[in-house]
């Protein structure tokens, strides 16, 4: 790595520490109820051991294949190790076991298959559900009017724990859109914790990237997923 990226990653943390810092006391909130979860798509172990050692505790891979090319080269002393992207159920058994968390459970087939591979590991797998909450056909994630049901579905799964609730909503072309979004998925987030479901936990709402993680913790977010603001702009067809 050159000196300069080293320098832009060092800079670009510090830049999102003050503005999550910041967001989270306008929300009425402090700085560590918030998690600063990197999602580290096509980033070099070298970056992202780099970011961990500035005080980074949170990392996401979006592809089973890039996830496992790079976990042994991951500083996961420091950092704890999350699923952020689509994933199929045929690849379930090569990162349960490997991940804290899989953010982006959005059918009872996937569940089911998580908590079958947990179970034989011996070990229970902490899962996100995905809601698709802007509806969009392009996009994964469950309808929120199917929520409840899912929920319903997987609650008695042995080998899961249902910690909360994960979202991507679609692009907008202003920040109050954006904010729409959010927000109507924090009201759900409030609605499933108050009905108190046995098995389902709501200890996490994770929604708001690099372009809108500021809006996401002022509408109810307590983890944001961030990577081109922090390790610049990157490749994505790859």
């Amino acid at each position: 790595m050159t000196e300069k990226l080293l320098n832009d990653i060092e800079y670009n943390y510090r830049t999102i520490e003050e503005r999550i810092s910041e967001a989270a006391i306008k929300a009425g909130k402090k700085r560590g109820d918030i998690t600063f979860l990197a999602a580290t798509k096509t980033v070099a172990p070298e970056a992202i051991n780099y970011a961990i050692s500035l005080g980074l505790r949170y990392i996401g891979e979006n592809k089973v294949q890039e996830l496992l090319s790079k976990y042994d080269s991951y500083n996961l002393d420091d950092a704890s190790l999350q699923f952020i992207g689509h994933l199929q159920s045929n690849k379930v058994r090569q990162i349960v076991g490997k991940v804290d968390l899989i953010q982006s459970v959005d059918s009872v087939k996937l569940a089911q298959e998580v908590s079958r591979q947990s179970e034989k590991r011996d070990i229970t797998t902490d899962i996100l559900i995905e809601v698709n909450i802007g509806g969009e056909e392009s996009k994964s994630g469950v309808e929120p009017e199917a929520l409840y049901e899912l929920l319903d579905e997987i609650k008695d799964f042995g080998n899961i724990k249902v910690r909360g609730l994960m979202c991507i909503p679609p692009i907008c072309d202003s920040s109050q859109k954006i904010l729409d979004f959010f927000t109507k998925m924090n009201n759900i987030f409030i609605d499933i914790s108050g009905k108190k479901i046995d098995n389902i936990s709501m200890d996490i709402l994770s929604m708001g990237m690099s372009a809108d993680y500021y809006e996401a913790i002022l509408s109810g977010a307590n983890m944001v997923r961030v990577g081109s603001s922090l390790f610049g702009a990157r490749n994505y067809n790859i």
